[in-house]
């Protein structure tokens, strides 16, 4: 059986987007999944002068092993003054150096939610202009506005915005 990593790119203990890549995942039919949490993977700033000084931070070398054993996966990216959370940022910058094709040529599904009525579209956006170059296969996005008036209850009430979810995890499903 085929298995997946679903992950925010957030550090938040309190995560919408953990939530939304969670619920995307319990969608999958014949599918597994691991929900993972950046902060387990802590790794300092990176800059090429420490690069140079120290060794690999043990975060990052953890998240990379992490990275190679799922079929796909399916983030859900915090929006931070329109680009991607610092923490997510910093810990693929530090991963890429040792394998550039962060996501292995798999399959990803990515996807952003905000309070707000663009629903973290604009990270989205840049996600979809970069991730390719990191290895991702991305077969399907999804943006939720408003979450906290279409998120209720562990599900999103909007009936549309949960078809459109439903469709596209199952897109996903099939590219794995």
């Amino acid at each position: 059986m085929k298995k997946i990593a679903a992950f925010a790119g957030s550090t938040s203990t309190t995560s919408i987007n953990k939530k939304l890549a969670a619920f995307a995942a319990g969608q999958l039919k014949n599918t597994t999944f691991d929900v993972l949490d950046l902060n387990d993977y802590e790794v300092p700033v990176f800059s090429e002068d420490f690069e140079r000084e120290n060794e690999y931070p043990n975060g990052a070398a953890s998240f990379n092993e992490t990275l190679d054993k799922y079929d796909g996966f399916i983030i859900s990216l915090a929006e931070h003054n329109g680009s991607y959370a610092a923490a997510f940022k910093n810990l693929f910058d530090w991963v890429s150096r040792k394998n550039r094709e962060v996501f292995r040529n798999k399959p990803v599904l990515v996807m952003a939610t905000s309070p707000g009525g663009r629903g973290g579209a604009t990270v989205l956006a840049a996600a979809q202009g970069t991730f390719p170059h990191m290895g991702a296969n991305v077969v399907g996005t999804y943006t939720l506005p408003k979450f906290y008036d279409v998120f209720k209850e562990d599900k999103i009430t909007d009936d549309d915005k949960s078809l459109e979810l439903n469709n596209t995890v199952t897109e996903f499903e099939k590219a794995l």
